[in-house]
């Protein structure tokens, strides 16, 4: 019985991926206390602290299969967390009473904490895979339209032109610092957790510090330099970076849902038959990876401020905003993979209308070039006489319904300096592109290569 988008028969599809739910099921996240309670137990056997018996007897019994789910959700109810439930199951299945050196001088938040890492780790492995993705079409729509003009919009009004290269290689330049961000936040945030009570290891009176690190190497984890039990800006930058690249794949979003639009037609989302059509409305073809994104991508950042709330947390363990990692860090990230998911859709099969972009571009009859007549007439009039002289032109334009090219060279002031074909030249947006493609052939030369 689902009851949520992430977990709905109808909607898992859309708003997130099979592979990010399995990260954070319960059957993975058990999983994951099982892997750190064996890895504990194989390096205490090692250290001596238990007997490598105990400790052989505890690793045959930390798989999935033999842990009674629905007994676990019961002894979770009345406990209130989950691992004492394991601890317990996995004690009552080792023989001679081995199983009572489970756990040795670890408490519930270590294990918790140190399971929720390996989630993540696993969970940003597939952003990862993703974002390469999506800069690999990103880069491919830069390199394949450079060159291509398009209208460049100020406060949704046609500003100068740029081109569509140009937009996506933006787009891209941030994508790129995404994943840098994530090659950075891992040696921050994929760090073990095993510090006893209180953080301070008073458990253990002897080899303490070597069961962390043997435990943190077990796993493929850094050792902590201190306990982090109450101190969560690791859990918090991981928010903050879901945040941030929710925000970037919303740009797209948005930009293509405006470009999608019945008056402007530059670009569409992928075709399939009867993808975005209305129920009502035949010629209808809605924006709906992008719907999708925008949606996720919201939600995503509250879980972002949510993370920031658990921050402040009391003394040595906390009274609440532990729980609310485990509330908004499945979500956050099963909704990352939805918007990723349908990020790439739209990118790897974007369809591009140069011919529309040229069109819009020519909308209003020239009136887009005025800038460029304003620095092209600077030298001659000065740079403010020309731009009250080419915005009166402007309305004019306007209000007769002309080219500005014909009022431009009809005009005494301006004709005396400049005739109609430099006027012409001035007026033609590929000669305006300022240094669209330089800066398309830099963020292309930057990606990363690995």
């Amino acid at each position: 019985m689902a009851s949520t988008i992430i977990d709905s028969a109808i909607f898992q599809g859309i708003f997130s991926s099979d592979e990010m739910r399995h990260v954070w099921s319960d059957e993975n996240r058990t999983q994951k206390y099982l892997d750190v309670e064996s890895a504990l137990a194989r390096v205490q056997g090692r250290l001596g602290l238990i007997p490598q018996e105990a400790a052989d007897e505890i690793v045959s019994h930390c798989r999935l299969d033999q842990i009674d789910m629905a007994k676990l959700r019961q002894q979770t109810e009345r406990i209130g967390y989950p691992i004492l439930g394991v601890v317990s199951q996995l004690n009552a299945l080792c023989r001679d009473k081995l199983g009572e050196y489970c756990h040795w001088g670890a408490t519930t938040q270590d294990i918790t904490d140190t399971a929720t890492v390996l989630q993540i780790r696993e969970g940003l492995a597939i952003v990862d895979r993703e974002l390469a993705a999506i800069s690999a079409a990103m880069a491919d729509l830069a390199g394949k339209h450079r060159d291509t003009p398009m209208i460049g919009r100020s406060n949704l009004q046609q500003a100068i032109p740029v081109t569509f290269g140009y937009k996506m290689a933006g787009l891209l330049s941030a994508i790129e610092r995404h994943r840098e961000r994530l090659a950075q936040l891992r040696q921050r945030v994929l760090v073990g957790e095993f510090a006893g009570a209180a953080g301070t290891l008073a458990s253990l009176d002897k080899g303490a510090m070597e069961t962390q690190a043997g435990l943190c190497a077990e796993l493929g984890l850094k050792q902590p330099v201190i306990a982090w039990h109450t101190i969560r800006d690791n859990f918090a930058e991981v928010g903050a970076f879901l945040g941030l690249v929710g925000g970037t794949l919303g740009k797209l979003s948005m930009d293509v849902k405006l470009m999608m639009q019945t008056e402007v037609g530059e670009v569409y989302e992928p075709y399939a038959h009867g993808r975005g059509s209305s129920s009502t409305m035949p010629q209808k073809r809605n924006p709906i990876s992008s719907c999708y994104i925008h949606a996720a991508i919201s939600v995503v950042r509250q879980h972002s401020a949510a993370l920031m709330d658990a921050m402040v947390a009391d003394h040595e363990r906390s009274t609440g905003p532990w729980e609310i990692e485990w509330i908004v860090l499945p979500e956050a990230f099963c909704l990352m993979a939805g918007a990723l998911k349908q990020s790439r859709f739209v990118l790897e099969g974007l369809e591009v209308d140069a011919d529309a972009m040229r069109r819009n571009i020519d909308l209003t009859h020239g009136l887009v070039m005025s800038e460029a007549v304003m620095m092209g007439l600077g030298p001659y009039i000065g740079r403010e006489y020309a731009h009250d002289l080419v915005y009166d032109i402007c309305r004019q334009a306007v209000q007769q319904q002309r080219p500005l090219l014909d009022l431009l060279a009809s005009h005494p002031e301006i004709n005396r300096h400049l005739d109609r074909a430099a006027l012409a030249k001035l007026c033609d947006p590929v000669n305006y592109l300022g240094q669209s493609g330089v800066m398309v052939d830099r963020v292309l030369a930057s990606l990363r290569r690995d």
